[in-house]
């Protein structure tokens, strides 16, 4: 109880940290890392073919149905038979979920992390400035960020390439050519989006990296100002 009474006492709110790059870079992160996971783990998507059967039947449309996590194989459809049957249960093929699980687990610890540092920015600033350990910890947290979407960007815009084979209506009438055509194939723009988001908070946690860098000790002036007013620029 005394810990949560001098935290709520310590706060002070300060909205100037997001008029500098720090704070401002931190609020972008957090509304595209945002974007980045809500892009992936909410997507339902649907692929289409048409089953024609030698017969003077009607077309039939198959519409399979897919999306997060991308275990296609957890997603069974029924194929229609030419027999009148009630047709055969037939599964997409291939699982992505490592890839979009990991993208979207980095999108979300990365959103806790600029919660927090936020929270501190704006609330605890005095604290964060306190010690050198403050913007030394929070530059390594960020670089590992960077890093991670860095890794996982790449893996998921690999697994969307396999998503987007491993459903293609051209692709799933393959097994089928003489009664099996294509139809309309499904729509990818928002997951193409998410992997834009991936590479542009890659773009964000590096280059604030430099502004968290320039808040630690290893950061230092060439010619400290003291020296500057006193003696002037050293000569050649």
């Amino acid at each position: 109880m005394d810990t949560v009474q001098k935290l709520v006492s310590g706060f002070s709110l300060d909205l100037g940290p997001v008029k500098e790059p720090l704070g401002f870079i931190r609020v972008l992160e957090w509304v595209f890392t945002i974007f980045a996971f809500a892009t992936t783990g909410g997507y339902f998507g649907t692929t289409h073919f048409k089953v024609k059967c030698p017969e003077s039947k009607p077309i039939m449309d198959v519409k399979p149905e897919f999306g997060y996590p991308f275990r296609l194989s957890d997603h069974p459809y029924m194929f229609p038979t030419c027999d009148g049957g009630a047709g055969n249960k037939t599964y997409l093929q291939g699982d992505f979920s490592s890839s979009a699980e990991f993208f979207v687990c980095v999108g979300v610890f990365g959103f806790l992390y600029c919660t927090a540092t936020l929270i501190l920015y704006l609330g605890y600033q005095n604290v964060y400035r306190q010690t050198n350990r403050g913007p030394i910890g929070d530059l390594v947290v960020t670089a590992i960020f960077a890093f991670l979407w860095l890794v996982s960007s790449s893996a998921w815009g690999k697994g969307l390439t396999d998503v987007k084979w491993a459903t293609s209506p051209e692709h799933l009438v393959e097994a089928c050519k003489d009664v099996c055509t294509a139809g309309e194939y499904p729509s990818m723009g928002r997951l193409n989006a998410s992997v834009i988001f991936g590479f542009l908070n890659l773009i964000l946690w590096t280059g604030n990296c430099w502004f968290i860098y320039k808040e630690t000790p290893f950061h230092k002036d060439p010619i400290p100002p003291a020296a500057m007013e006193e003696g002037g620029p050293p000569g050649p």
